[in-house]
C-alpha cells in the first residue's frame, strides 16, 4: 500500500477532532488521505448515493464504530499516550486477522462527484 484512505470528517463524531487527526498523522507510516474531511453529513450522504455505497453504509452491522465506542471518547489524544498504548498491542497479529477478513470493492465514477 502507498496510502490509507479514510472516511473521516472533522467534527462528524466527537472523536474526529483536529487534535486526534494530528496524532494519527504523527504515528502513521503511510500518507493518510481524507477526501471527506471538510464535508458535512448531508454532503457525505450525497457522495455515498452518487457512488452507490449509501445503501450498504446504512445496513446494521457490528463494526468497531458500534462495538467499541466509549461513552466519553477522547477528543485531545496525545502522541505519547497513543504510542505507549499501541506498543503493548499485538499489532502484527491484529493486522493479519484484519487482512483475513478483507473484502475488496471497486467503485468508479465517470465524472467528478459534487458534494452539494
Amino acid at each position: 500500500a502507498k496510502a490509507i484512505v479514510t472516511g473521516e470528517s472533522c467534527g462528524q463524531v466527537s472523536s474526529q477532532t483536529l487534535d486526534n487527526i494530528a496524532v494519527i498523522d504523527a504515528v502513521a507510516t503511510l500518507p493518510i488521505l481524507r477526501p471527506l474531511v471538510g464535508y458535512n453529513k448531508e454532503e457525505i450522504i450525497n457522495v455515498a448515493r452518487s457512488i452507490g455505497t449509501y445503501a450498504t453504509s446504512i445496513l446494521p452491522d457490528q463494526d468497531c464504530c458500534s462495538l467499541f465506542v466509549p461513552k466519553h471518547p477522547e477528543t485531545r489524544a496525545r502522541v505519547e499516550t497513543v504510542s505507549r498504548l499501541e506498543s503493548v498491542l499485538p499489532v502484527d497479529e491484529l493486522v493479519q486477522q484484519a487482512l483475513g477478513n478483507v473484502t475488496v470493492k471497486k467503485f468508479s465514477s465517470p465524472e467528478p462527484i459534487a458534494a452539494g
